[in-house]
């Protein structure tokens, strides 16, 4: 991850990782209760959110501090039984197959030369998990990092010889009961009397993450999962049956329990840590951009107008690279498709777009996402300025000195509409299904944005989704902090009390951490 320093306050020192301390150490038999619920053999079930993966990476304390594993403590103050997970092996996060490290460590936060604090992948150990050592199949969180919905009932996605050629999971290799076997299959063999379910995600995440790289398969129609590749939208009807089936696996011993919905992706700080409107001009450069771009869009008028195309038109069609910067922020330039509309394929953000968390700042500062201007391209626009007429390549020149972000840094308009009704969709099948089955619902999306929107106050504080300081979110700008995980419990338990008048103690956000200094791993 390139580091983004400049966009990030000093960090407090309150924001350091410390132990969790639980926000009421009762344990006396019968103060607390199940009531309809029996919380005897919990189970967890989704992917990296589930399975406390933090900071680009799953290491221990994360997997201590998930969600499942702090809702464990509580329920055992109400008949809740023994809550294991399948470990990873130490803090570093990095995994090895066959001693060879194929998955990378986790971020910390460090401080470069300048004293300006950052994330950076931690280099104070190397890992030791070893991924082809199986752990077996019996642990209550079946959390799986990566996973889609549909991941957990292919056969084979935990076959440790499919690893390597990216046909299965590392994570579930790790405890997968056999090469064939499904995760669904593994937690009904449990017989679990409780569960949570919190997965889909990642059917829209990963597209987001890759900047919208990915086919829409709402667009494509296309119902067959298998085909579909990393950083596709999965189609609503397609998660709407996997997770019905899911449920119906769960259930159908009478378990009762827990499913939680899908936060909005594009809140989270890993597109909303860089600015869009980052690009800050004096009053000079401001007019001189513009400057710059009048003669592309004079440029571009002849070049379509000695194609037959009338004047008139050609202006109209090349009016719109005509550009306007102001002294202060301005919005940078992305690619679009070339079209007869558009031929060059480029125009400037709007303000709802988005850039990745991992788009290079260096690069920013030196023309990405606006212009880079040579003394070759410089020459052709003294040209221009004289009253002069640049020749063909002389133009040429000028155009390629246009360098809008790629589509793989920034999330344009139709990308979060498609990502958005994906999400309203998969939403509305949670809540349907959690309805029809009789389980409580946890509408967890509701709390985020709030954490997008002002921050959730907790006792001591409040929780935001600012980068690093916001106390919410992770290094890697997408998966919660311990202290997250603790407001999510609470919203677990808080939906479980009313749906089956259980009594459960809540836990303090507050006694939980958030990020990790480079020297505080282990």
């Amino acid at each position: 991850m390139k580091k983004n320093i400049k966009y990030l306050a000093i960090l407090a020192l309150g924001l350091v990782a410390c132990e969790p301390e639980f926000d009421n150490p009762i344990d006396e038999s019968g103060v607390f209760t199940s009531g309809e619920a029996d919380f005897s053999n919990f189970l967890a079930l989704g992917n990296s959110l589930t399975a406390g993966f933090a900071d680009g990476a799953l290491y221990i304390t994360g997997q201590e501090n998930s969600f499942p594993n702090i809702l464990s403590q509580q329920f055992a103050l109400a008949g809740g039984g023994e809550f294991t997970q399948p470990l990873m092996a130490d803090n570093a996060g990095g995994a090895l197959l066959g001693g060879t490290q194929i998955l990378e460590n986790r971020f910390v936060l460090a401080f470069d030369a300048q004293g300006n604090p950052g994330p950076a992948r931690y280099t104070g150990a190397a890992p030791t998990t070893e991924i082809s050592t199986n752990l077996g199949s019996s642990f209550n969180n079946l959390g799986v990092p990566g996973a889609k919905s549909f991941h957990l009932a292919a056969p084979g996605y935990g076959n440790v010889a499919g690893v390597a050629t990216g046909q299965a999971n590392p994570y579930y290799a790790r405890f997968a009961s056999s090469a064939s076997s499904t995760v669904i299959g593994d937690a009904v063999a449990q017989n679990p009397t409780f569960f949570s379910l919190w997965i889909g995600n990642n059917d829209i995440l990963s597209y987001a993450t890759s900047g919208g790289v990915g086919v829409d398969h709402n667009e494509t129609g296309n119902l067959d999962p298998t085909t579909y590749g990393g950083n596709d939208i999965t189609n609503s009807n397609v998660f709407a049956s996997v997770y019905n089936d899911l449920l119906g696996a769960l259930t159908a011993n009478g378990a009762k329990g827990v499913v939680l919905n899908l936060p909005d992706v594009s809140s989270l700080p890993f597109f909303t840590t860089v600015p869009n409107n980052a690009l800050v001009l004096d009053a000079a450069t401001a007019g001189s951009l513009t400057g710059f771009f009048q003669a592309v869009a004079g440029i571009v008028t002849a070049q379509i107008a000695g194609t037959g195309v009338p004047l008139a038109q050609a202006q109209a069609v090349a009016a719109q690279y005509a550009i306007t910067f102001n002294a202060g922020p301005n919005r940078f330039l992305i690619k679009t498709d070339v079209s007869a509309t558009n031929p060059l394929g480029f125009r400037q953000m709007t303000e709802e777009e988005l850039l990745v968390l991992t788009i290079d700042s260096a690069a920013l500062a030196q023309g990405y996402g606006s212009v880079v201007l040579t003394p070759e391209v410089l020459q052709v626009l003294g040209i221009l300025q004289a009253g002069g007429m640049p020749t063909a390549e002389q133009g040429a020149l000028v155009i390629a000195a246009i360098n809008a972000i790629n589509d793989q840094d920034a999330l344009d308009s139709g990308e979060l509409t498609a990502i958005s009704n994906a999400r309203t969709s998969f939403n509305t099948t949670i809540a349907g299904l959690a309805t029809a089955n009789g389980l409580a619902f946890y509408d967890v999306a509701t709390d985020l944005a709030q954490a997008a929107n002002g921050g959730i106050p907790f006792d001591g504080g409040i929780i935001t989704s600012d980068f690093v300081t916001g106390g919410g979110f992770s290094l890697d700008g997408v998966h919660p902090t311990p202290r997250a995980h603790a407001l999510v419990t609470n919203g677990i338990i808080d939906a479980i009390q009313d749906t089956y008048d259980a009594n459960l103690p809540r836990v303090n956000p507050g006694d939980y951490g958030t990020v990790t200094l480079s020297n505080d791993v282990n």
